[in-house]
């Protein structure tokens, strides 16, 4: 298994759970942290195809990623500071543009890069104790991680624009309720439901899922026309693929499929 210095990584069954591993900073996004997410998704895309799923966590009980390293920045010149920022975007698309579900398992604070992190995840479950928010407005800055992209996308663009003007804070279940959250679970119980849906996942063709995550990023601020044209070239790429082909005879024998994986 691959190693880094911020990052721990473990398998439970059909997933590969990365733990944001500096829980003295409260899993802070210090540039260590950026850099190593950096070098783990190199690894994954290259060696990673025996997982069906991805999860994200963070190290001990309080912290899921408590936001961007403000030490650290508050010594960075200009352009060391775009760089940050443009690192976390590659990161972060990256993340969306993985052939595998990510789950991010929140167990604790998501506030700022946290939440943007979070976010860049196919959907977010989360502990009974988590916590979200977006509040660079207190320091005088905007989210710079992908909030004021994604946020909206996720809970709409009233919602978004509330939680990132006043900076507030919100529990797991207004989480939940806003659309944020996809799940809200007892703490012990987190990674195990996370582990769960990506088995859910492991028994279907990881062909199908890779084409419609990245056809469903790919229609992200189309209007209903291109996103239907979308749709159509994906449905047809899957179409001829071994996985349909598999798929569909599976069907018609009355068994269960075996999925290639192509």
């Amino acid at each position: 298994m691959k190693q880094f210095d911020t990052l721990t990584l473990s398998t439970q069954d059909s997933a590969l759970i990365l733990t944001v591993d500096q829980p003295k900073s409260l899993n802070a996004l210090a540039k260590e942290v950026v850099n190593d997410l950096e070098s783990f998704l190199d690894w994954f895309e290259t060696t990673g195809y025996e997982y069906r799923g991805l999860i994200i966590t963070g190290a001990g009980e309080k912290s899921f990623v408590a936001g961007a390293n403000i030490v650290q920045m508050n010594s960075m010149d200009e352009a060391t500071f775009t760089a940050y920022a443009k690192q976390m975007h590659a990161v972060t698309e990256r993340l969306e543009s993985l052939h595998v579900p990510v789950i991010a398992a929140v167990n604790g604070f998501a506030l700022g890069g946290g939440c943007e992190l979070a976010l860049a995840c196919d959907f977010i479950y989360a502990s009974e104790r988590a916590s979200f928010g977006q509040p660079e407005v207190n320091l005088g800055l905007v989210p710079g991680f992908g909030g004021m992209v994604r946020l909206p996308r996720r809970v709409g663009n009233a919602m978004a624009r509330e939680l990132i003007f006043t900076g507030r804070r919100i529990k797991a279940e207004e989480a939940l309720r806003i659309g944020l959250a996809n799940r809200v679970v007892p703490a012990e119980q987190l990674l195990d439901a996370a582990v769960a849906t990506i088995e859910e996942a492991a028994a279907v063709s990881p062909t199908a899922i890779s084409i419609a995550k990245r056809a469903m990023v790919s229609m992200d601020g189309l209007d209903t026309h291109q996103g239907l044209g979308r749709e159509v070239d994906a449905f047809l790429q899957a179409y001829h693929t071994a996985d349909s082909v598999e798929g569909r005879a599976a069907f018609v024998e009355k068994r269960s499929p075996v999925f290639p994986g192509n």
